[in-house]
């Protein structure tokens, strides 16, 4: 009896000296893992404070009327717009807002290009199912469909950052890319970092090159490549452009949603679609498209019809 008892447990004794090992090797890599987490949470954070420091000049002194920086660039068929501003917003409201996706189809439904979107959680992934099209009301077996899959990133008390990527999108385009990052600066502001990215292809490239030569032909960004003789700036077109005015959308969306969030519940989308419109048309030579009453027509029935129960 005592030999099997001795058997037994110098059994036990070689199999758990394996699990323990398992165990232990675990713990390393979990440690590993937060350490690295932590790293890029406090890299992120430092880019973003000497990124404000470095921008003071464009922040108090540009053509946007507000605390903005904005810039794009062209590079191996991608193009890349970034938006650096001062939301007059506390950090802890902007993160509950933003660092997360349960409110982001009430962002992008601002964009005049987006016609649904709707959150669905599904196999343990996050997804931004959008329908986009034209600047106008259409049905929505007429537009294409934009899968973006949600990825948090890093959140710490004084940090966050989130991105959503879609392999593809309408016309050849694919590679979607929308970033936002995020610190404090005092007790009422906080600074945001908002990218916006996309590949093309042949189609889109020939697609827009007929867009610029027709109803596109006027239609610029808002980098200033060159001034006249007579001082006018001439701003960036083509790809850039297009780019630049979606990125600028899409913060201006950002923008309406925080300012919303003062009013009841029930009169917040009047007031996101109000303050969304009026900050477009601040820049009426690169976003005005529609009048004030067609936009609002359009958007409340856009919104009635993402929130309809099965759309």
């Amino acid at each position: 009896m005592e030999r099997e008892e001795s058997r037994l447990r110098s059994t036990l004794s070689r199999l758990s000296r394996p699990l323990m090992a398992c165990a232990a090797l675990a713990l390393v890599l979990c440690g590993a893992a937060q350490a690295q987490a932590q790293n890029q949470t406090q890299a992120g954070m430092a880019a973003m404070k000497s990124r404000y420091e470095e921008l003071q000049g464009e922040l108090s002194n540009n053509a946007y009327q507000r605390p903005l920086y904005l810039n794009s660039r062209e590079q191996d068929s991608t193009v890349k717009g970034d938006i650096y501003a001062v939301l007059a917003y506390p950090f802890a409201q902007v993160r509950e807002a933003l660092d997360g996706p349960e409110h982001w189809c009430d962002i992008l439904i601002l964009h005049l290009n987006t016609k649904y979107c709707r959150l669905l959680r599904e196999g343990g992934k996050t997804t931004l199912r959008m329908q986009v099209g034209k600047k106008t009301e259409q049905d929505l077996n007429d537009t294409y469909r934009v899968d973006l899959r949600y990825h948090g990133g890093s959140s710490a008390a004084e940090y966050f950052s989130s991105s959503m990527l879609a392999d593809k999108g309408p016309l050849d385009t694919s590679n979607y890319r929308i970033e936002i990052e995020a610190i404090p600066l005092d007790e009422r502001r906080s600074f945001l970092h908002f990218s916006y990215a996309y590949s093309y292809g042949m189609a889109s490239r020939l697609a827009l090159r007929a867009y610029l030569m027709t109803v596109g032909r006027d239609k610029v960004g808002f980098s200033v490549v060159k001034r006249d003789a007579n001082g006018q700036a001439q701003y960036v077109s083509g790809s850039r452009a297009t780019v630049e005015r979606n990125t600028m959308r899409y913060y201006l969306a950002i923008d309406a949603y925080l300012a919303a969030l003062e009013a009841p519940a029930g009169e917040r989308l009047e007031k996101r679609l109000a303050a969304w419109y009026g900050a477009t048309e601040q820049y009426p030579r690169q976003l005005h498209e529609l009048t004030r009453e067609e936009y609002l027509s359009m958007k409340r029935k856009e919104v009635a019809r993402q929130q309809k129960p099965g759309s």
